[in-house]
């Protein structure tokens, strides 16, 4: 039984090896690329977030 799950682990960890080689990774020019498109699209949200909470802070102080 113990060679069984040996054979079985190695097995798998041939399956994953042959896996990862078929992902296609980014290159550093594509990786620079989506890292900045996600840095503006946080910025730009945390921004526009901010706002809308100081427009309803300034609404309750309107209001009371």
């Amino acid at each position: 039984m113990a060679k069984s799950k040996v054979k079985n682990n190695e097995s798998y960890i041939n399956q994953v090896k042959g896996e990862l080689k078929k992902v296609k990774w980014p290159t550093k020019k594509e990786m620079l690329k989506y890292t900045l498109s996600t840095l503006i699209f946080i910025i730009f949200f945390a921004v526009f977030f901010y706002g809308i909470d100081t427009l309803f802070a300034l609404f309750k102080g309107w209001i009371g």
